[in-house]
């Protein structure tokens, strides 16, 4: 069941859609029902929304009465426990009647001067039952013995299969052109029939998945608002994002693009995709699919692509501000050069008062008074060496980064002659003294520097927002992984030296 919310909580500007100023009468005669309070319920993308409530009930006499026009789409009964009961359409009519009785729901439901929903009604009717004669099935082959059980099971599901796909098939054929089928056929899979032979004589898998992934959307007007108004839209388009498509950011980019092209531009359905990929992939724990946030943010929030998102310019400044940020820290980005103090010239810096210092001016002013002894103390992350370059930002008084640190350390003897690599590691907070400590403590083998003088905003240059963080850069300094644990930086050194060496044969 879709998340349901209480019904004081209304849309977000960019889900809302203007009402005509008319009227709306649905009476619904519930026989048997003892609720003394129901709601009808509106679906809009993966969620559902109170639009309006019938507290006086008698004789199961349910009535939803307003001054407005309702959304075009499909609406739910609910009772007063939040049970819902069934769907049904409220489309061009706004005034129509259902009949059903409680001690058989599904199929007792009519709606005679309402064809869209007699003709769903009809549909929910026939699926019901069979999905009832499966479970019948289940229980007749109970008893039996395993093999003539299966055997029972598989000769009558595959008669039902029948019967099932030739229904689908007669009653889609009937209401083409119809909102019902516009409904239906979000939740309809278009499998390829007549599959050609591949060279092992089986149905060839490739010809399925690329006939599958192009007709995946056949039949679908994302010029029609109201097919985000159902039960099937949001699950629709999520399974093709997830689980259908390549998972890597440039084919989620050109396929959201696409997808985006086919809506007219600043509809309820462009505005609420824009939204939701952008929330979707700025919050991806996947590397490298912040790309996908980066680019939504440029192409249709920041660059005023779209005027009804809702966004205030107080929020659209932040996400540019986000955005500036991770943009120069993709995968493939170089980053910028740091100019850090080695720690082992630590005691001679903090002699000279750096950490005394209370206003930028009098750090800059201390800086160039002594600017020719720092000179010969900084060690910068181009002057590092090697194929492969982990940046590694930490503190000494993270507790994860005091077990972290010292694991990177011993998982990194592994590749030690095997992977060219160094350790640039950089310190986070100004305590140098515990900084220096826990160093020497865990005999850490690396290049460890920090920043005494300022000179590197590192919390918002490398997007530093917990510790640690690290990364993986090539010998260009090209970011090549990002945001690994000790555990992963072992594997992801093996697999980018593997795959240079298969790409310098």
């Amino acid at each position: 069941m879709k998340k349901f919310l209480p019904f004081f909580l209304i849309l977000s500007s960019f889900v809302l859609s203007l009402r005509a100023q008319n009227a709306h009468d649905i009476k619904i005669n519930f026989k048997g029902n003892k609720d003394t309070c129901m709601y009808l319920v509106k679906y809009t993308w993966d969620q559902q929304y109170i639009v309006d409530t019938c507290k006086k009930i008698k004789n199961g006499l349910v009535e939803f009465k307003g001054k407005r026009n309702l959304d075009k789409g499909v609406y739910t009964l609910v009772s007063q426990g939040k049970a819902i009961y069934f769907d049904f359409f409220v489309n061009e009519s706004q005034k129509f009647s259902i009949q059903t009785d409680f001690s058989d729901v599904v199929n007792s439901l009519k709606s005679p001067e309402n064809k869209e929903n007699e003709n769903f009604f009809a549909y929910i009717k026939f699926i019901t039952n069979k999905n009832q004669e499966f479970g019948k099935i289940r229980e007749q082959a109970k008893g039996k013995s395993k093999a003539d059980s299966i055997k029972f099971v598989t000769e009558k599901f595959k008669v039902l299969n029948e019967e099932v796909k030739k229904f689908d098939s007669d009653f889609m054929q009937k209401v083409k052109g119809t909102f019902v089928y516009d409904v239906l056929n979000l939740k309809t899979e278009k499998e390829a029939v007549n599959v050609p032979k591949a060279s092992n004589g089986r149905p060839d898998s490739v010809y399925q998945y690329y006939y599958y992934k192009g007709h995946y959307f056949d039949g679908i007007d994302f010029k029609d608002d109201r097919i985000i108004r159902t039960p099937f839209f949001d699950d629709r388009l999520k399974k093709y994002f997830e689980t259908v498509i390549v998972q890597h950011p440039d084919t989620v980019i050109n396929e959201i693009d696409k997808l985006i092209s086919r809506c007219a531009k600043d509809s309820l359905i462009y505005n609420t995709l824009v939204v939701y990929f952008t929330f979707k992939y700025e919050q991806s724990k996947i590397m490298g699919f912040d790309k996908v946030f980066v680019h939504m943010a440029d192409k249709y929030i920041i660059s005023g692509a779209s005027k009804k998102l809702g966004y205030t310019e107080e929020t659209i400044s932040k996400i540019k501000e986000r955005v500036d940020i991770l943009r120069n820290l993709l995968l493939d980005a170089k980053v910028s050069e740091l100019y850090m103090i080695d720690t082992t010239y630590g005691k001679q810096v903090m002699k000279m008062g750096f950490d005394t210092c209370k206003t930028s001016k009098s750090v800059t002013n201390l800086y160039y008074k002594n600017l020719e002894k720092l000179t010969p103390m900084f060690r910068t992350l181009y002057q590092v060496n090697a194929k492969y370059t982990v940046l590694v930002f930490w503190a000494s008084d993270c507790g994860h980064c005091q077990t972290e640190i010292p694991k990177l350390q011993d998982n990194l003897k592994e590749l030690k002659g095997k992977i060219d690599y160094k350790v640039f590691s950089v310190q986070t907070k100004d305590d140098f003294e515990a900084w220096r400590k826990f160093i020497i403590e865990k005999k850490l083998d690396f290049i460890n520097v920090f920043d005494p003088v300022h000179l590197n905003n590192l919390k918002e240059r490398f997007d530093i927002y917990s510790t640690p963080v690290i990364y993986i850069l090539d010998k260009d300094k090209k970011i090549k992984a990002k945001r690994l644990s000790a555990d992963q930086v072992i594997d992801m050194l093996k697999m980018l030296d593997a795959i240079d060496k298969k790409n310098n044969k």
